[in-house]
């Protein structure tokens, strides 16, 4: 090992030489905070080359000249990420002691999430559980701050119920605290792999205990609710004391509504916002743009979208898009195309979707050129056709009879590596069957039209 220290993976790790010279040369003029900034970066490097040891006698070091200096936050989560890593708890667990007692308690409480979550990243969950008990159990922290990275993880990992279980040892045996985060991070985990009747007793419990659920924390529940279909329930929670409705709480539940084909009391919930001094936002008009216009009301969808532009909300790219898919749905393709324009206007960009909706719109109505027009425009604005696109184009073109056209649009998403599918198959196969009526009416093919029957 020479002086400057030896490489390995093209970085060049410090050999203690370095080190000392690094800890003591500043030290000994007096530049205190150089030397802690170049003792950190050192333990630092040290770690990310998996050279613990040297990290921990480097820490040992630093200790030893706390009356000159002593360990900061930087130290404390750079050390005891690498040894948490390493599985040396009891390590860990010194390290964190020691930085309190040197710092008299004065860790806040994002220290220690920073912390855990720095050795969640590296070190596995049992063993930071491990930490995390011994932390709690000794008083170095007594608040629910390294707990709740704790239930984010195993939450993320779909092991709510482990999480929960963590949750109740920390608050009954330990005597933690929890926050109304917790509950919140937790409820989040049980809705995600569907624990619905899990998440409201925690829900039911957090009040018990003198939680005040905040708007995300039930509009969270009541969006689980509406997408269950289970929108009764959602009317028995809005009558809860502490409820205080906005768009997102009221989202939901419309939405549930709608879904359910009960327009009326949709459009009855939607009003009754203005008596909560809740104002509806982009958001809550696009649920209910979208649900009267699939429901067949095209004409309320309309007069809802206007409603919101004379309010002054803008509408955004899906606003349009729903009102054009509703309108070329129900034939209303000159409408639609209207929509389509005046979006185009007000300088919002169309994307894939909403032109692959017109295309398709137009192609049913007969307006083949239109719609050829549109693929081309599309194209030019940058846009890329996927296989949607084609498989209108080609089923379209085939019922009016333009074979040769299809032909070519099957050739093309061929050439750019789209893989037909059996939509594709079907309007090719319907464009066959338009062959067969040219054929019997005396309409002779021309070569285009056999080429595409060859393939």
């Amino acid at each position: 090992m020479v002086a400057s220290g030896k490489r390995r993976d093209f970085e060049i790790v410090p050999n203690i030489v370095a080190c000392n010279a690094s800890l003591y040369s500043p030290v000994e003029m007096g530049r205190l905070g150089e030397a802690k900034v170049n003792i950190n970066s050192l333990i630092d490097t040290l770690y990310k080359a998996d050279r613990v040891d040297e990290a921990w006698a480097m820490f040992c070091r630093m200790r030893k000249m706390r009356k000159m200096l002593y360990p900061d936050n930087i130290t404390l989560c750079t050390l005891l990420l690498g040894v948490a890593k390493d599985g040396r708890i009891e390590d860990a667990f010194k390290i964190a002691k020691s930085f309190v007692q040197q710092v008299r308690n004065q860790t806040d409480n994002s220290v220690w999430r920073d912390l855990i979550e720095g050795i969640l990243c590296d070190a596995e969950i049992v063993q930071s559980i491990s930490l995390v008990e011994r932390l709690i159990v000794d008083g170095l922290c007594r608040n629910d701050s390294v707990l709740i990275p704790l239930i984010k993880v195993m939450c993320k990992h779909k092991k709510a119920l482990d999480a929960h279980e963590l949750f109740v040892k920390f608050t009954s045996s330990f005597g933690i605290q929890p926050t109304l985060e917790a509950y919140y991070v937790l409820i989040v985990g049980f809705l995600d792999v569907h624990l619905t009747k899990m998440a409201w007793g925690l829900f039911k419990e957090m009040k018990t205990v003198g939680f005040a659920p905040d708007v995300f924390t039930y509009s969270l529940l009541l969006d689980d609710l509406g997408k269950s279909g289970r929108v009764n329930e959602i009317f028995a929670q809005r009558g809860i004391g502490d409820f205080n409705p906005t768009p997102c709480t009221y989202g939901p539940l419309i939405d549930g509504l709608l879904k359910l084909g009960n327009l009326d009391e949709a459009r009855s919930f939607f009003d009754e916002m203005v008596d909560y001094r809740c104002k509806p936002n982009c958001a809550i008009y696009n649920i209910l743009i979208n649900g009267f216009g699939k429901g067949g009301d095209v004409e309320t969808a309309c007069e809802l979208f206007n409603r919101m532009v004379k309010e002054g909300i803008r509408p955004d790219l899906k606003s349009y898009t729903i009102l054009v898919d509703c309108l070329c749905l129900v034939g209303k393709v000159d409408d639609a195309v209207h929509y389509f324009e005046e979006l185009k206007s007000t300088g919002i960009d169309p994307d894939l979707i909403s032109y692959n909706l017109m295309i398709n719109g137009l192609g049913r109505s007969r307006r083949i050129e239109e719609a050829l027009s549109l693929f081309n425009e599309m194209q030019s604005r940058g846009i890329i056709p996927n296989l949607y696109t084609y498989n209108s184009l080609i089923l379209n073109l085939g019922i009016v009879g333009m074979i040769e056209e299809a032909g070519k649009m099957y050739e093309e998403l061929l050439l750019k590596g789209l893989e037909p599918n059996v939509f594709t198959y079907n309007a090719l196969i319907r464009g066959y069957a338009v062959y067969e009526k040219m054929m019997l009416g005396g309409c002779s093919p021309n070569t285009g039209t056999f080429a595409q029957l060859s393939n």
